[in-house]
């Protein structure tokens, strides 16, 4: 697979004791970083996925979507989530796990947005998700299994496809999937079949938006293989296998999908493989990251970018 890949963006100076993970005790040290890519300038248009555009326009679209989303996401809903989530995770910082708040804060300033607060929660199962509550600071729950799964460069990765939501502005829109699809057909006033046909067309737009995700977090990591080991991991890994994956190996996986997919039935069962699902599958999003980052789009906005080096403590 070719590799638009930079030189790596976090070199080991002299430690001691060395870093092997984020499992280790917290150490005080300074990273130093080699050259590195930014996008200060960066829009959301600029890498959002075409069916992310076409899907969010048929979104707002649809009448009364608006006051059904009020009605969702009232005061005491926003003020669950925002709890739940603070009375249950550890909040890092600074000072607590700071290696995972240095990667957050670095995502956050190649893609030129604000870093949001991010948790860490007790979890067996590998997955993480942004929350914007109105009037507070939007906040990314990342699972301890996740961090166990993936290298630090894959974490990373996570957490700027995390912040591609915030940065394309889904974030209010992801919230209002979430509790729609678990919910809907509890709201007073709205139908079995309205609210149906509500929850295809935003799983549609859900899955769209994952796919522009996933090019901001190229944008960070700067290599398809490490946002494709992402993908795979989810598909299939555990940390006892990490180091018999094969990212090559997954995607000519994906390739022989999109070929027995193309024949009529196959394409059938390939539309009713994916309707309900929140994201599309590990395959396919790993040919779609593949694809782009051969493309030259994605290779002007590297030379759109901004070189920095700074050394950072954590």
């Amino acid at each position: 697979m070719a590799s638009l890949c930079f030189s790596p963006s976090v070199l080991s100076c002299k430690i001691k004791p060395p870093i092997t993970g984020f499992r280790k005790q917290r150490l005080s040290l300074f990273v130093c970083r080699a050259a590195s890519l930014t996008f200060r300038d960066l829009d959301a248009d600029d890498f959002r996925h075409p069916l992310d555009r076409q899907n969010t326009l048929l979104l707002r679209a649809i009448p009364g979507l608006n006051d059904i989303g009020k009605a969702l996401l009232g005061t005491v809903s926003e003020q669950i989530m925002l709890l739940e989530n603070i009375g249950t995770s550890v909040l890092v910082s600074e000072n607590q796990l700071p290696e995972l708040h240095y990667l957050v804060v670095e995502a956050a300033r190649i893609l030129n947005i604000e870093a949001p607060d991010l948790y860490i929660r007790q979890s067996p199962v590998p997955n993480a998700y942004t929350l914007a509550v109105s009037g507070k600071k939007p906040f990314v729950v990342v699972h301890t299994s996740l961090v166990e799964l993936l290298s630090q460069k894959e974490l990373q990765a996570v957490l700027a496809h995390e912040l591609g939501h915030l940065k394309c502005d889904h974030g209010v829109w992801l919230t209002f999937a979430n509790i729609l699809t678990l919910g809907a057909y509890t709201v007073p006033g709205v139908g079995s079949l309205i609210a149906q046909r509500l929850e295809e067309q935003l799983l549609r737009w859900l899955r769209a938006a994952e796919l522009t995700c996933d090019r901001a977090a190229l944008l960070v990591a700067q290599d398809p293989k490490v946002v494709v080991s992402v993908l795979m991991k989810l598909a299939g890994g555990c940390p006892s296998l990490s180091d018999q994956l094969n990212v090559d190996a997954f995607l000519e996986q994906a390739r022989s999908y999109d070929k027995a997919s193309s024949s009529p039935v196959g394409w059938y069962i390939r539309n009713a493989q994916t309707r309900q699902l929140s994201h599309p599958l590990p395959v396919l999003r790993a040919r779609e990251i593949d694809e782009w980052s051969r493309s030259q789009e994605y290779r002007s906005l590297l030379q759109r970018a901004i070189q920095v080096n700074s050394v950072q403590k954590v």
